[in-house]
């Protein structure tokens, strides 16, 4: 009798380690949901139905999109904080929602290194920087030298405070060592107008907004902010080409998941996310669009994990000394 009852215990535990096993080899059973912490429409949302898209494919899982605005995206992220962490939620971050956000706001929704699991660093956009037809610069070098000279007459526009567009040109002021006053819009269209019009002089704008305005000759191009130029402006130098040293300023698109959350389960969507941006379906258009889609060595956790907390120092000092503070 005793030894029998040992047998059912051990026979339990057993079970219960090869169910264990079973649901982590399953993974996914059901429906995934993907949060988009912006509305419809954006670059963001189009990355994330992209890849969510094809993820689907790949794990014969739905992946449901959820968008969910507010905040500069610290709404929906704060969702995939709060979420339970058992796999099936995960959200598409960027550099504002959990590295610029940090510091740009004085009460942030959540801490991004400690209420978060990376997964996956999945592409970059850089940022181009575009001014007025009429601006009496050619280059960049000519640019530096005429805000040098005249910043305290000059305006830069943005899609609004601590968009992408402003901590772009707060990068920018920050290294050359300009305090050039900043115009926010309600959104990219109303400054890229008055851009057009002349009423501002220029803008630090993502590439998939600022192409076809470079491509219909509405604004002049200076430079890129980025390491190396992108295919989809081959002829546009960078800011470093020209001259000034350590000028990056891009957006990135990643896959965080709530802190905790299975090891299986971040392993095997890092590993289909992956995949996803390997389709070319997928590839050409993100590309087109002047994103640039990270080799494999960048697109691991562990690396998505340290990126995370050099990007927070690198934004936390331009961001402090611009004075820049959201409620």
């Amino acid at each position: 009798m005793f030894k029998n009852k040992h047998y059912v215990i051990l026979a339990a535990i057993v079970a219960a380690g090869a169910a264990g096993s079973a649901t982590a080899q399953d993974y996914p059973t059901r429906p995934l949901t993907m949060v988009i912490p912006f509305a419809a429409g954006g670059p963001t949302d189009v990355l994330g139905r992209l890849v969510g898209a094809r993820m689907s494919e790949i794990l014969k899982q739905q992946v449901v999109i959820e968008n969910v605005g507010g905040a500069g995206g610290m709404t929906g992220s704060a969702r995939v904080a709060a979420a339970a962490p058992d796999g099936y939620t995960f959200g598409i971050a960027t550099v504002g929602t959990h590295a610029q956000g940090q510091t740009l706001y004085k009460r942030p929704l959540y801490n991004s290194v400690t209420d978060f699991t990376p997964v996956a660093l999945l592409a970059e956009v850089p940022i181009v920087l575009v001014a007025r037809k009429d601006l009496p610069a050619n280059d960049f070098k000519e640019f530096v030298a005429y805000a040098k000279a005249n910043q305290n007459k000059m305006q830069f526009g943005s899609a609004g405070a601590g968009s992408a567009t402003h901590m772009g040109c707060v990068l920018l002021n920050y290294i050359i060592g300009t305090n050039i006053t900043h115009i926010p819009y309600r959104g990219t269209g109303p400054a890229m107008q008055d851009l057009h019009a002349g009423r501002i002089d220029f803008l630090c704008e993502v590439i998939t907004t600022a192409k076809p305005q470079i491509d219909g000759g509405k604004v002049k191009a200076l430079a890129i902010f980025d390491a190396k130029r992108s295919p989809a402006l081959p002829d546009l130098p960078t800011a470093q080409e020209q001259g000034t040293a350590n000028l990056e300023a891009y957006t990135w698109n990643a896959i965080f998941m709530p802190k905790g959350a299975p090891a299986a389960a971040v392993n095997k969507i890092n590993a289909t996310a992956v995949e996803a941006l390997k389709s070319p379906l997928v590839s050409d258009r993100l590309e087109g669009l002047g994103a640039r889609i990270v080799p494999d060595d960048r697109a691991t956790p562990q690396y998505l994990g340290q990126f995370l907390k050099d990007e927070i120092a690198k934004w936390a000092a331009p961001i402090k000394a611009a004075g820049v503070v959201v409620e």
